[in-house]
């Protein structure tokens, strides 16, 4: 009998190392909140698709702190409720200690709440609206340029291109009217007169009647934000009005390959900030960070016009796997404050965070590189100015 309670107990011992090791295997979850259906699901697509090439090869490397990295991927629809709802889920059914997302501006404020109510962290890859990282969110941290710092770029730029007065056409949502509001403050500090400022909604796909009025001021350049998309339209209805002004687009969500697909010669002559430059990996921060990106990205069979978003997807992840190494456990306050200690080497720069917003509440904002290309005969070229 004492010999069966001897065995007993080791056979719960022995089971009960089982039971730890399995839990230690668990891997890190880390969510995604994208358009993958909607007017953005391509750019989704792009940053998921980038995303996971970063973390097949963090995993091939041993993954995070000694564990695997899973991503919990959720369809935001391009929709602010549906982005509030997947927040939500991926937090409170999911588990996620940290979330990736959720491309456009309207999206990531609808979800900023959830962020604070769960008191989870979230890496923003790609929205622009100055009022992400200035609403007191401490919960945010952000890669992708606001829109003022786009329009701090695009400053130095102003002079060469001779830019006298400027028209707006942009997207009727928190990036498209973030983006007239700091631009025009860029352009009248620089004694570029501001002209007409019309609106598009974003399941809209005739802009004719915007571009006419533009078409008939007298102004020399039009600022264009939109997802790549809508701007294939918006490029094709204006060389079909005759419109010859110069058509400078902002955002970083253009895909110029896409575009010479696409919009064919209507996008001819066309210029775009992008931040990161595919055709030119020599002139990127890291070098051979983005060769090893677009190497990667190819091997994928994936289009090479996704690489100018797609790299936020990679990046961010990076950024993450930094923060969960730096807080030493996958834990939503311990990231949070991880996420200001790190200096991550990235294709776009070295990210780190500066305080942006309320004191005490800031949220974090890494001040990103950005290039301003050309479409010329069917092919990307950085401007000669």
């Amino acid at each position: 009998m004492k010999n069966r309670t001897i065995l007993l107990k080791l056979s719960v011992a022995a089971a009960a190392v089982v039971l730890a090791g399995m839990a230690q295997a668990e891997p890190i979850k880390i969510g995604l909140n994208q358009p993958l259906t909607g007017p953005f699901a391509a750019s989704g697509t792009y940053i998921v698709n980038g995303a996971k090439i970063a973390a097949e090869e963090i995993n091939a490397n041993g993954g995070v702190l000694g564990e695997k990295i899973e991503l919990v991927i959720e369809d935001n629809k391009s929709n602010p409720t549906e982005a509030a709802s997947v927040a939500e889920k991926l937090i409170d059914r999911d588990q996620v200690p940290v979330m990736m997302g959720a491309w456009g501006s309207s999206l990531t404020l609808a979800v900023m709440p959830k962020l604070m109510q769960y008191e989870v962290p979230m890496l923003v890859e790609t929205s622009s609206s100055s009022k992400i990282t200035r609403q007191g969110n401490p919960y945010i941290f952000r890669i992708s340029p606001p829109s003022w710092v786009e329009a701090a770029i695009f400053e130095k730029l102003v002079p060469k291109l001779g830019i006298k007065k400027v028209d707006f056409l942009a997207i009727n949502n928190d990036w498209g009217l973030g983006t007239i509001e700091d631009f025009s403050k860029m352009f009248e500090k620089n004694g570029v007169t501001v002209g007409l400022k019309e609106t598009m909604d974003q399941d809209s796909r005739d802009m004719s009647a915007q571009l006419a009025k533009i078409k008939g001021s007298d102004s020399d350049t039009i600022i264009v934000t939109t997802a790549v998309e809508q701007l294939t339209l918006v490029l094709k209805q204006a060389a079909a009005l005759g419109i010859k002004k110069k058509i400078v687009t902002t955002g970083g969500s253009q895909n110029p390959d896409q575009l010479v697909a696409q919009a064919g010669s209507a996008a001819d002559n066309s210029m775009h900030m992008v931040f990161f430059a595919p055709w030119f990996p020599d002139s990127a921060p890291h070098p051979d960070k983005a060769k090893d990106f677009i190497q990667a990205w190819a091997k994928k069979g994936y289009d090479k016009a996704g690489m100018t978003e797609s790299y936020r997807g990679y990046d961010g992840i990076y950024v993450i796997k930094a923060a969960i190494e730096k807080a030493g456990k996958a834990d939503p306050a311990a990231i949070k404050d991880a996420f200001w200690e790190i200096d991550v080497p990235a294709i776009n720069g070295d990210v780190k965070f500066v305080k942006d917003g309320p004191k005490g509440r800031e949220s974090g904002q890494y001040m990103a590189n950005g290039t301003l290309v050309e479409i010329k005969d069917g092919k990307i070229i950085v401007p000669e100015l």
